[in-house]
C-alpha cells in the first residue's frame, strides 16, 4: 500500500465563493497570486485545454528554483477545485492538489490541500526538507496573496 504525504492549510478570505472560486478555476489568473510567480524572471508558461474549469491546464518550464511541470483541473464544484499536478523537474512527482471553499457568513473559508505517494525519491527528500514546512509555507503566502486580491479594490 502506498503511503502519502498530505500538506494542508487553511485561511477565510472575505469574498464570496463565487467570487474564490473565479481566481482558482483560471489557471492564468494564478499569476496574481500564486506563491511561485517570482521565482524566475524568464518562466515559459503554455496553457491549453479551455480557459476555464475542468480541463484547463497549465504548463510551466523554469530554472531550478520554478522546475517545470503541468497542472491540469479535473473536478470542479461550487466548494472544490480538484487539479492533477505533475513535476518534471528538479524531481518528477504525480500528485492530487485541490481547494475547498466553505460559506462562513460574509467570507468563506479556503483550505489548500496537495497530496503526494511516498515514492523513494520523495523519502530521500524529505531527510533534507521538512515538506510540510516547505510546501505549507509556500501555500500559505499564496492563500495570503489570494485573500489580498479578493479582498482588495
Amino acid at each position: 500500500m502506498t503511503s502519502y504525504t498530505v500538506i494542508e492549510r487553511t485561511a477565510v478570505l472575505g469574498a464570496s465563493p463565487e467570487r474564490i472560486l473565479t481566481l482558482l478555476t483560471d489557471l492564468r489568473a494564478w499569476q496574481r497570486w500564486s506563491p511561485w510567480e517570482g521565482l524566475d524572471a524568464n518562466l515559459t508558461r503554455t496553457y491549453s485545454g479551455p480557459h476555464t474549469g475542468v480541463g484547463a491546464t497549465y504548463a510551466w518550464s523554469g530554472n531550478r528554483k520554478a522546475g517545470s511541470g503541468v497542472m491540469t483541473i479535473t473536478g470542479v464544484t461550487d466548494t472544490t477545485v480538484d487539479i492533477d499536478l505533475t513535476f518534471t523537474r528538479p524531481f518528477k512527482s504525480a500528485n492530487r492538489t485541490g481547494f475547498t471553499l466553505a460559506p462562513e457568513g460574509d467570507a468563506t473559508r479556503v483550505t489548500w490541500r496537495m497530496e503526494a505517494p511516498r515514492t523513494l525519491g520523495m523519502r530521500i527528500a524529505g531527510l533534507f526538507m521538512n515538506m510540510d514546512k516547505s510546501i505549507g509555507g509556500d501555500f500559505e503566502k499564496g492563500l495570503a496573496a489570494l485573500k489580498g486580491v479578493v479582498e482588495g479594490p
